[in-house]
């Protein structure tokens, strides 16, 4: 269903304000935020897109903060720091509903305290199990919350709401469709080609367009291309940003008719997967699996098949830079959102040279997909046309909780699962993620305590620490002042990677016990998270991670699931120790 900007979602069980404020000025802030939101993207792995103003009663900004990835404080705690005092009795302009979901209630903990007394919400989180509960919580601590679209109706509300659900697209598209927001990104001539008829397609745009393009990089999950451009073009598929996010680059080969040597195959900066049928040149799979290149099998390679598995590895938003041929395959699958086509003033001609978009089936102008909301933008001599194949989804309707189900209707008794499995730090049991945003103390070699901004980066350092080399002495001081557990991760495996010699000799025999006193740290010294581990008595705990097969669970479940395991021996642990103080199990480590 198309999103109705301003329909109403069905009424909360909240008390709701009425507010006599100047819609302008509440839809020039909503847009400020929506702004500062998006100032991450490029930096770090994509996450949903946080922005927070503060603005006192006189109309002045008193400070604004952005969540920088997931695992750093949120942009609501940001904005409260950078306004002070200057909090009493002001407002908070939020894109986004809070999506607190460690247990911990920061980003609406600091708004309340900090005496913020009304917050305007641009949409409510599109994640069912986040939707509405900060509402609710600013609400029953006396806060006036408006929420666009419910609360506050108008034009201008409007446009200011589509701001915060397109920036938030790919969260919305990723919650509500169980596959990736993906968008088909293509350069062509004037007469729509992408190449000549010999195949030569360098360079159709200008430079200043493959720099957009470059950002768009920046801001993906991966890249997807085919076995026909990595036959005939050699990519490298890099953002070439000055450093943060790489893609990740991912091949369609069905027949794996791949060559030998090629840029994707280096992986000594950035990841290589290559998607294939069942059994297709197996030999040439163990090559590829030499060099590093991980490869999935399917039992019918399509892009629903394939996107929908990426979904499950946690990706957010994905980019095509494929062929006409499988660009209709994705378009026909119902997977692309949004096209990206850069238009240069070019003419090449050519009965046979290839198009962006192959066959459809279409054979009437009125079978032809329209885009929407399409923006034009001059970009040197080229024009950049974008727009969304799929309309942004609606949120509603609110599907009923089990409890809501079974008192609806008697015969449906709500199924409760014996297994809690976890994956991304936004998952309903996202704090068990060593990604969580849970700074740890914990001893170095000498016995003095070090905070570590979460298990992830106590844990990557832990590969190099005490080899007696500069390079990895440096490498460790890089993983601990990155700003969140993606770059801590990043920097690790890479110098893995590239440079196994200089990981630890004892690693793969004690990084288990690392991972392990880590964990009992972090599940030491937060009582909630403590409880939250405790609640879960009973059921298995996976980590479901579909490709690490030694922490995560697997695919289809052929991993070894260290780290849900070790998660269940720290919960047996708690649940028969005494009364001790958390300070003391922790500093006993």
């Amino acid at each position: 269903m198309a999103f109705v900007l301003g329909a109403h979602f069905s009424p909360m069980p909240c008390k709701v304000a009425n507010n006599t404020h100047d819609h302008a000025d509440d839809a020039a802030y909503i847009r400020r935020a929506v702004d500062l939101s998006e100032k991450s993207a490029g930096f770090t792995s994509p996450h949903p897109n946080f922005g927070c103003v503060i603005a006192t009663s006189t109309g002045k900004v008193a400070g604004e903060g952005y969540l920088y990835a997931q695992g750093t404080k949120p942009a609501e705690l940001l904005a409260v720091e950078a306004s002070g005092e200057r909090c009493r009795g002001a407002t908070a302009y939020l894109n986004l509903e809070p999506g607190d979901c460690h247990g911990d209630h920061t980003a609406v903990s600091a708004l309340v305290q900090a005496g913020i007394t009304r917050a305007v919400v641009g949409i409510r989180h599109p994640l069912q199990h986040l939707r509405g509960k900060a509402v609710c919580a600013l609400r029953s601590q006396g806060l006036q919350v408006d929420v666009l679209g419910e609360d506050l109706q108008s034009k201008v509300m409007e446009e200011a709401r589509k701001s915060c659900l397109i920036v938030n697209a790919p969260l919305i598209h990723r919650a509500c469709s169980r596959v990736p927001f993906s968008v088909l990104k293509y350069a062509m001539t004037l007469d729509g080609k992408i190449a000549a008829s010999s195949g030569h397609a360098a360079w159709i745009s200008s430079k200043m367009s493959r720099n957009r393009v470059f950002e768009l990089r920046g801001r993906s999950d991966a890249i997807i291309v085919g076995g026909n451009t990595v036959r005939k073009d050699d990519p490298r598929l890099t953002a070439r940003h000055g450093g943060g996010h790489m893609p990740m680059r991912i091949v369609f080969s069905q027949t794996m008719n791949l060559p030998e040597e090629a840029n994707l195959w280096d992986v000594s900066e950035v990841s290589t997967i290559v998607v294939t049928q069942r059994g297709a040149r197996r030999n040439f799979q163990k090559y590829l699996a030499s060099k590093g290149v991980e490869v999935v099998e399917f039992d019918i390679l399509n892009s629903r098949d394939v996107m929908e598995y990426f979904h499950d590895r946690g990706y957010l938003s994905i980019l095509w830079e494929c062929g006409g041929t499988l660009a209709a395959s994705a378009i026909s699958s119902g997977v692309i959102h949004k096209v990206f086509a850069f238009v240069a003033p070019k003419i090449i001609g050519g009965k046979n040279a290839p198009t962006p978009v192959g066959e459809l089936g279409m054979v009437e102008m009125s079978q032809a997909l329209d885009l929407i909301d399409v923006c034009y933008e001059q970009i040197g001599p080229d024009m950049l046309i974008s727009g969304f194949l799929q309309p942004v989804p609606d949120l509603m309707p609110v599907i009923p909780s089990e409890d809501e189900t079974f008192a609806i209707d008697p015969t449906v008794t709500p199924y409760e699962s014996s297994i809690i499995s976890f994956y991304k730090t936004w998952d309903p049991y996202g704090a068990f993620s060593n990604f969580s945003p849970h700074p740890i103390q914990m001893p170095d070699s000498d016995g003095n305590y070090v905070t570590w901004s979460s298990v992830e980066h106590y844990y990557q350092a832990q590969k190099f620490a005490g080899v007696n080399d500069p390079a990895p002495q440096d490498c460790v001081e890089k993983i601990k002042a990155m700003r969140s557990p993606e770059e801590a991760a990043r920097v690790g495996r890479s110098m893995q990677r590239q440079h196994p010699d200089l990981v630890r000799s004892e690693w793969e025999s004690m990084k288990i016990d690392v991972m392990y006193r880590a964990l009992k740290c972090k599940f030491s010294i937060y009582p909630h998270l403590n409880s939250m581990l405790l609640s879960t008595a009973g059921s298995v705990l996976v980590e479901a991670s579909p490709h690490d097969l030694f922490w995560g669970g697997g695919r289809e479940g052929e991993g070894l699931n260290y780290l849900g395991r070790l998660l269940m021996q720290l919960r047996s642990e708690f649940l028969g120790e005494s009364s001790t103080s958390t300070e003391n199990t922790c500093s006993a480590l």
